[in-house]
């Protein structure tokens, strides 16, 4: 018996990791060969949703390399199936695999809004933007059965929170006519993470978000309606997508975008290895450089996970892309300072059995 390390013999259609191997807490996952190397049909995998009912639905952090302290996840998993993504080793927390278990096997937050409003109202609350999108997206295809973001996003804007959200998804699309009012009062930031323009190398590396051009189009809808919108050129892989810094900007301020940041890819625990078998399988002829420069950039790890580190790399090589991506950003107006999202505007709303002020 093996553990079940990855087999691209029975890698599943429009999916992006090429196994379901072991997470680091999963000790009985096991496969068993049976001798034979016979090249089945792709599986079909489907779309597997459980609930949970959090007491806590706002997550808290204190690092120093985040521009937030507090996150709120509707859904733990993406099905957009970037094998890139670092989030994937949080499902080893739930005894799953980071590999096709995180696209596949979600969990879903249901009484979220519900959640969030009562830690709202909590005296001791003390208002801050909050982050959506940060871990896992909360645009992935399942919202659109689920609803989830955007009863929390109700939330929000009937209490006047400030929120920032980072998706691929053009189903925020959907939620325009939330968004749009709290723009206007100065609550709400978007980032559109986009990771290259070539639609066929984001088909095979996300396999399930929307197109490079879609996502243009989301977010030239979303500046229409008067919300702004940060372009996020993330991860940059390098080798790979290295070339497209200057045009990658160049689609976002063309849609509207009024701001621009970058991270480099980053590979967490079990997403090196998912990574480098996705690399053995789609980019074999440049495999070796990518990964020697993520090597030279993390002091001959495949990745640092100290604070200021962790989203740059260091050396040479990270600084060159990093005056690359400022000098194109300060030619394409994308380098100016966005307005702090609005704090002062935070009420509680009152409900119905509410002792009435005297005053």
């Amino acid at each position: 018996m093996v553990k079940n390390v990855g087999n691209r013999r029975q890698q599943p259609r429009g999916r992006g990791a090429l196994g379901n191997a072991s997470g680091r807490y999963d000790l009985t996952r096991e496969e068993i060969h049976d001798g034979w190397d016979i090249c089945d049909d792709p599986q079909v995998l489907r779309t597997e949703v459980t609930t949970e009912l959090p007491r806590r639905i706002i997550t808290w952090n204190k690092s120093p390399d985040l521009p937030f302290d507090r996150s709120i996840n509707p859904y733990r998993g993406c099905e957009h199936g970037c094998i890139y993504c670092f989030a994937r080793p949080t499902h080893a927390y739930l005894g799953l695999s980071p590999g096709l278990d995180f696209e596949t096997r979600l969990v879903a937050k249901p009484d979220a809004a519900q959640v969030l409003e009562r830690e709202l109202r909590a005296p001791r609350y003390r208002v801050a933007p909050i982050a959506i999108g940060t871990n896992t997206d909360p645009y992935q295809p399942i919202e659109r059965d689920h609803g989830i973001m955007r009863a929390c996003l109700k939330v929000l804007a009937a209490y006047r929170h400030p929120v920032a959200i980072v998706t691929k998804g053009a189903m925020i699309e959907r939620d325009i006519d939330i968004l749009g009012p709290m723009a206007e009062q100065g609550l709400v930031r978007v980032g559109i993470s986009l990771t290259t323009l070539d639609a066929g190398l984001s088909r095979r590396m996300e396999p399930r978000a929307p197109a490079p051009r879609r996502r243009l189009q989301a977010m030239a809808r979303l500046t229409g309606a008067g919300i702004p919108v940060r372009i996020m050129t993330s991860p940059i892989v390098p080798g790979l997508t290295d070339h497209e810094i200057e045009r990658l900007l160049e689609a976002g301020r063309d849609a509207g975008a009024d701001a621009a940041s970058w991270i480099m890819l980053r590979l967490p625990m079990e997403v090196s290895e998912l990574w480098q078998d996705w690399l053995a399988e789609y980019e074999p002829g440049r495999a070796a450089k990518i990964m020697a420069r993520l090597r030279d950039m993390h002091g001959g790890k495949e990745y640092d996970a100290r604070w200021g580190r962790r989203m740059r790399g260091e050396g040479t090589y990270a600084e060159m892309v990093a005056q690359r991506f400022s000098a194109a950003a300060r030619r394409l107006g994308l380098d100016t300072p966005t307005a702090p999202l609005r704090r002062d505007l935070f009420r509680v709303p009152k409900r119905v059995g509410d002792q009435l002020s005297l005053f």
